[in-house]
């Protein structure tokens, strides 16, 4: 009932709309985008409804010691992240709505008192218009592709052995993201002017399984030459995939947990290993962030779930329509004398909630805050832990005590981390998770959780 380039375009549409405060400047700056789309088929499987719900741009990430023991700035504020804690959001107000009767487009009573599930006929995609950091962008590069992202490594550009081991990892990590002309990056096929949702590229999907025929994709035509990441899906596909076609793989900023297994940092495909869990590099300071990848990941090995916990494998599709503020577009456009290309400083929240659904913040906090305001209400972004945990708390004060589970009653709760330790069946799923799939998950100082 909907393809790949339908959600995109839809997700992009949305993006346009939106003010111009926090977005990258034209030509000079870039960021990502991700956004959460909710799918609502007709009782007669007739027709499908598609709704963005909520959205997010951002780059970057604070080290450890920004971070806040009041749970008040935002310590991830890559778009995937930005994208899923606006979703929070606006599930909370939908349940809200259903347990004051207000009519949810959510969720309806479930069969048990005081529990809500999801509608029939409901289910959420999740968009991003990039690989997100970490794994999924370890992606191989193809030496007889014309549009690749950037040349692999020559053989006459390794330093020769015996030099230092330290310059020479960042020299070969150097060259394999940078050309000699310093403007122009990526190199483009040549093709006729598109316009803005008409840019070739490769945002992708995430579709979670329903039985329900009227949800199934359609496939979404993909000829030869879009993009370096569909032929190679292609090529796997029909076992034409040789190590010949191959020379090097593209890079990830996201760093090796410490205490865990170590890139080989070998020249070419060599360089990287998949499948160990990475942190986001910060300004010269570790964070405590695991990567984009990571987090996507956290359920789909792990068996041995408490009840209300399910594994539920996602479908990847790709679009073939690039977002105009993307790296690539944005070294594409660059002019001279405009100041070199850089990420966006400011993320961007927007969500489809009934108050305030427009959330800009930079560095963790609001945009354009004044440091007089740092660690008042003022600075605050909507989605950080302490805002998210109030509207949280907001839900729990209009609903009947009765109705509450029995972890919740009779109990002299106060802080963040209090509410987290009595959900059970979530602190369960939690440790399966630990213990089967990510054994060195990095986990949030205690004094960092308690703010109420």
């Amino acid at each position: 009932m909907w393809t790949a380039d339908e959600i995109s375009k839809l997700c992009y549409q949305r993006f346009s709309e939106l003010p111009k405060r926090g977005k990258p400047e034209p030509g000079r700056e870039w960021t990502l985008l991700a956004a959460v789309v909710k799918c609502s088929v007709s009782p007669n499987q007739e027709k499908v409804e598609e709704e963005v719900v909520s959205l997010g741009t951002g780059t970057k990430c604070i080290g450890r010691s920004a971070m806040s023991s009041k749970g008040d700035v935002l310590n991830d504020s890559h778009a995937e992240v930005i994208a899923r804690r606006g979703c929070i959001r606006y599930l909370t107000e939908q349940l809200q709505m259903a347990v004051c009767g207000q009519g949810s487009t959510v969720f309806c009573q479930g069969e048990e008192m005081g529990k809500w599930k999801v509608q029939s006929g409901v289910s959420f995609l999740f968009f991003t218009s990039h690989t997100p950091c970490g794994d999924a962008s370890i992606i191989p590069m193809m030496i007889d592709h014309q549009s690749q992202p950037c040349p692999p490594i020559r053989s006459d550009e390794l330093t020769p052995i015996g030099t230092n081991e330290k310059a020479e990892r960042v020299n070969l990590k150097r060259r394999a993201k940078t050309q000699t002309d310093g403007i122009n990056k990526h190199p483009r096929l040549e093709e006729p002017e598109k316009s803005e949702d008409e840019l070739q590229c490769g945002g992708s999907l995430v579709e979670n399984h329903t039985d329900s025929p009227a949800q199934a994709p359609a496939e979404s035509p993909r000829p030869e030459g879009e993009n370096a990441l569909t032929n190679v899906v292609l090529k796997q596909r029909d076992n034409v995939l040789t190590q010949q076609s191959l020379q090097d793989i593209h890079r990830t900023g996201a760093k090796c947990v410490p205490g865990g297994p170590e890139d080989p940092l070998q020249p070419g495909l060599g360089y990287h290993s998949t499948g160990l869990l990475r942190v986001k590099p910060g300004r010269g300071e570790p964070t405590l962030s695991l990567s984009c990848s990571d987090k996507l990941a956290r359920c789909s090995e792990v068996t041995a779930l408490p009840a209300g916990y399910t594994v539920q494998p996602p479908e990847l599709l790709q679009s073939s329509l690039e977002f105009a503020h993307s790296q690539a577009q944005t070294e594409h456009n660059h002019q001279p004398g405009k100041g070199r290309v850089s990420p966006c400083g400011a993320a961007i929240s927007w969500c489809a909630v009934s108050d305030q659904p427009l959330d800009v913040t930079a560095n963790g906090y609001k945009h354009g805050v004044t440091k007089k305001a740092l660690g008042t209400s003022k600075a605050r972004s909507l989605i950080c832990k302490v805002e998210l945990f109030h509207s949280f708390l907001s839900l729990l004060a209009v609903t009947d005590k009765s109705h509450l589970p029995e972890s919740l009653r009779g109990k002299e709760l106060q802080t963040y981390w209090d509410y987290k330790q009595v959900a059970q069946s979530y602190q369960q799923a939690s440790l399966q998770l630990r213990s089967q799939a990510f054994p060195l998950w990095l986990r949030s100082d205690r004094d960092l959780l308690q703010f109420h």
